[in-house]
């Protein structure tokens, strides 16, 4: 008896651990490692994103849904005017507000924090990608995110709602083709048509000024740039939780896409400045080479003067050196150029004591990812192609992130031509809406000390020091 006794409890037992084992197997989720775990289901259900892309932490999977589920109305559609009167009521109210998201779980803005301010248009899908990669970057709970608007989508402004990892804003510019789709700043029934001439303009007497090129206002090329500039100084000098900041802003678009080590080298790239370019007033983490090899130039920089169509993507400056440039807002606003970078890059010639110069990363941490946009416009315009290559490019480099030291490579200088201008901004009209972007600056902000060398104290981490070697070449 007593052994039979015992046998049974062993039968009984083992059946036990067998249920338990199969319970488990059917409550438990998905292990964190499992690509389907990170999509929140099939491949299939996702066609915008590639399975091959292995997002390590499931809870990015929420900025990656389905369009059936989640269609943005970016296309083009014709607003009523009751339509566009709610949104103009909308962005009035939300600027007002100013509300930062989350900020009672990572605590208040500090002036030193580092704001990453974000264009948005309406490219949803290049934006969700550009989420799923600020999440998964080291230390971005530090961080105020800010996304500036053109272009109002509830579908877009409720996947920024979604975002829990950091504080976040949203700002709305006020003067964007979609409110104005018939009077400036958008297209108006008097304007002069693009290849008027001039014999012709004044016999139809007709709204517009001439660019360098003899042509006149596309209403669509003209935005961006006031986007740009109205954005500076929307953030530098006009919300009111920044009026005490003195860190860096850094400028990212939609379809860029960030490494996880970002922020880390931002804050190596400050450290280095006093040693390693003291000239300098921009740091740069992206460019726009087509092939980049992370094991040898990982913890590469370069000392180059800042030329725009290099050096227009994810760079980052502070207040001081904002202070410097918007002193040369005619120049900015003026130039015959639809083009933000390329205006900045006529200040650094024409304006500024010293040209713009910056440290840039030999192997990027910021991608761009955008097939299509303003100049390009293609049969695919999915972000697959370029994002598998960034993807595995950064998995490849997973032991060379993050590096403890900068090596500083002097290359010699290169003769940066004055630029003409691509024109597309010869319309007065333009130059006085750019002007009236740029708004009185803050007592606060005024006591900050005006010079590029105020880089210097803005990060006095101990671990940071001695984190320059000089290599020449």
């Amino acid at each position: 008896m007593r052994v039979g006794g015992w046998g049974r409890a062993v039968r009984v037992l083992g059946v036990v651990v067998l249920l338990s084992v199969a319970w488990l197997q059917l409550a438990l989720p998905p292990l964190p490692h499992d690509p389907q775990s990170a999509l929140g289901g099939s491949a299939r259900e996702t066609p915008e994103f590639d399975p091959s892309l292995n997002y390590h932490r499931s809870p990015v999977s929420k900025f990656l849904q389905t369009k059936a589920q989640h269609q943005t109305s970016a296309v083009k559609t014709v607003l009523s005017p009751e339509q566009i009167l709610e949104i103009r009521e909308q962005i009035q109210l939300r600027s007002g507000n100013e509300t930062v998201l989350n900020e009672e779980l990572y605590g208040p803005v500090h002036a030193d924090t580092i704001v990453i301010a974000v264009q948005v248009h309406n490219r949803l899908e290049y934006l969700r990608h550009l989420i799923v990669s600020l999440a998964q970057a080291r230390d971005i709970d530090s961080v105020l995110l800010i996304f500036s608007h053109d272009f109002f989508d509830e579908d877009i402004n409720q996947l920024i709602t979604t975002i829990d990892f950091c504080k976040v804003m949203q700002i709305f510019y006020p003067h964007s083709l979609q409110t104005h789709p018939h009077s400036f700043p958008g297209e108006s029934q008097g304007d002069c048509p693009r290849d008027t001439k001039p014999e012709e303009a004044a016999k139809l007497n007709c709204v517009g000024t001439p660019d360098l090129y003899k042509h006149y206002r596309e209403a669509r090329f003209t935005q961006t740039k006031h986007h740009w500039w109205w954005k500076a100084n929307k953030i530098f000098d006009d919300i009111w939780i920044l009026r005490n900041h003195t860190g860096l802003v850094l400028f990212l678009e939609e379809d860029h896409y960030v490494a996880e080590d970002f922020l880390h080298m931002l804050r190596l790239l400050t450290a280095a400045i006093p040693r390693a370019c003291p000239k300098c007033s921009l740091i740069t983490l992206g460019n726009y080479l087509k092939n980049y090899n992370f094991q040898t130039d990982a913890s590469k920089v370069e000392v180059t003067q800042w030329v725009s169509s290099k050096h227009n993507m994810g760079f980052a400056f502070n207040h001081s050196v904002w202070l410097q440039i918007k002193t040369c807002s005619a120049e900015f606003c003026n130039h015959d150029d639809y083009n933000w970078d390329w205006s900045l890059q006529h200040v650094s010639f024409s304006c500024l004591e010293q040209k713009l110069h910056t440290l840039v990363l030999r192997a990027p941490r910021v991608f761009h990812i955008g097939e299509c946009g303003v100049h390009h416009k293609k049969k695919d315009c999915s972000s697959r192609t370029v994002l598998n290559k960034v993807h595995r490019a950064l998995q490849n480099s997973q032991r060379t992130l993050f590096p403890h030291r900068l090596v500083v490579v002097h290359t010699p200088p290169k003769k940066v031509k004055k630029h003409k201008g691509n024109g597309g901004w010869g319309d007065k009209r333009d130059h006085g809406l750019c002007h009236s972007f740029s708004v009185s600056t803050s007592p606060e902000h005024s006591m900050v000390n005006n010079s590029f060398s105020s880089f210097v104290p803005l990060f006095n981490n101990s671990s940071l020091n001695g984190s320059v070697t000089r290599n020449i070449s």
